[in-house]
């Protein structure tokens, strides 16, 4: 792609998502056309006063013909892709460090630079966007300083909903990747959704991606676990629910609203997609933390033609754990399993099981394996205990915790809680 190609279409996204003008990092030095950094510094100048950026407000702050004429600014739109703002900014700044390092070395020969003032000047060029990233420690040991003395203000992070699990994990930890893998029907989109649930009750942002199912599907899902009805019943409420049940439907529906979860059914997108929408729901509620949810792993669709699928789960694995790095929240992804675990005698997932591996072991700070004994042993009464084994865990121990999980209505809980009052057989 080319520079001004890259440039409109940064532009663009800047006027159909004003977040992106202050929060990308981009200065209008990068931009190789004079028009487009006149452009780009009249929407700084709009955002910097908490003004919107679009076509109307540009032209009111600068003459069209500096804008490059009001028809050329209007057609900037156009170009706007919105999911591919990081590659195409990565694009303009390669460009840029290029075109600075031939500047650089022009005027070192011009003025008979010494070795050192070379080499300090590409470690600026190098460093670039990097000026106000804190390193010295100085600040933090001021904070620590009295952490002997005072009482311990624990670092709870965004809950489980589940009481033995958060003790292991103290909660999922901003900036973490945490994969959550079993076999097909075992229980991992139960397990997302009750986690995202508890996450929106306790005040957080919960995203969910679902690439695989629709988002009608997962609204259900989330009905049934939220009010404890059955899945069967869900499917015709009208017939089949009870004068209580329907009673409870409204104060469910409430009760769902609550947790102000976030659903993108969109399928086979990439990571970089993946990341633009968040971007956008998170600037979008901006007094609530964010914790993202992805279903699963193994459908994202990867980027360039990767030669095989080991190394395109291990991109899309680093890209992961960069994303929760980058949005310094919980990133939480499912993971299918190699039938390799069908062919031994103990069912319990290994982290050799993890299909495709890639990176997934290596860049995941968490991995939990989903098991029930009797999704293999088939039983006249089946089993409502869901084993949750921490196989990895970065920052803490490893152990295995057994909840309550009520298939039919895709609940979670404790072992000692009981059903919500809206559940019913």
């Amino acid at each position: 792609m080319s520079s001004e190609l890259a440039e409109k279409s940064l532009l663009g996204s800047m006027l159909k998502e004003n977040h992106f003008i202050l929060d990308s990092g981009i200065q209008a030095e990068y931009f190789q056309s004079h028009i487009h950094r006149i452009i780009f510094s009249a929407m700084c100048e709009l955002a910097g006063m908490n003004k919107v950026a679009d076509y109307i407000t540009l032209l009111t702050i600068r003459e069209p013909a500096r804008l490059g004429g009001a028809n050329y600014l209007a057609e900037l739109k156009n170009f706007a892709h919105p999911a591919r703002f990081d590659e195409y900014k990565e694009i303009i700044i390669s460009k840029w460090k290029v075109a600075e390092k031939a500047r650089l070395l022009q005027l070192a020969q011009t003025d008979n630079w010494s070795i050192a003032e070379i080499q300090q000047s590409f470690d600026s060029l190098q460093d670039k966007n990097t000026e106000s990233l804190e390193t010295s420690l100085k600040n933090e040991l001021i904070k620590q300083y009295e952490r002997p003395f005072e009482p311990l203000d624990e670092n709870i992070g965004t809950t489980t909903g589940l009481a033995a699990l958060d003790q292991i994990l103290n909660g999922f930890q901003d900036s973490e990747f945490i994969v959550v893998a079993a076999r097909p029907s075992m229980g991992k989109t139960d397990t997302l959704n009750h986690f995202a649930l508890n996450a929106g009750w306790a005040g957080h942002l919960p995203i969910i991606f679902s690439l695989e199912m629709s988002r009608k599907s997962m609204i259900d899902r989330l009905i049934a676990a939220t009010a404890g009805y059955s899945r069967l019943r869900m499917r015709n409420p009208y017939r089949h629910f009870t004068d209580k049940q329907k009673e409870y439907w409204g104060t469910a529906m409430n009760r769902l609203d609550d947790s102000n979860i976030h659903i993108d059914d969109r399928s086979a997108l990439e990571v970089s997609q993946i990341k633009a929408k968040a971007r956008k729901i998170i600037k979008e509620n901006s007094d609530k933390h964010p914790i993202i949810f992805i279903d699963y792993l193994q459908i994202i669709r990867p980027k360039g033609n990767p030669s095989n699928q080991t190394q395109i789960i291990g991109q899309i694995s680093v890209d992961l754990k960069n994303m929760a790095k980058e949005f310094n929240c919980p990133v939480v992804v499912l993971s299918q399993l190699s039938r390799a675990v069908e062919q031994r005698q103990e069912k319990r997932p290994l982290m050799s099981d993890l299909r495709d591996s890639g990176n997934i072991e290596q860049d995941a700070d968490v991995v939990a394996f989903l098991y029930r004994e009797d999704y293999y042993q088939k039983r006249s009464v089946p089993s409502d205990k869901l084993e949750i084994e921490i196989a990895k865990h970065r920052n803490g121990p490893t152990d295995r915790v057994t909840v309550s999980y009520v298939k039919e209505m895709g609940m979670l809980s404790d072992i000692e809680q009981t059903k919500c009052i809206g559940s019913g057989a």
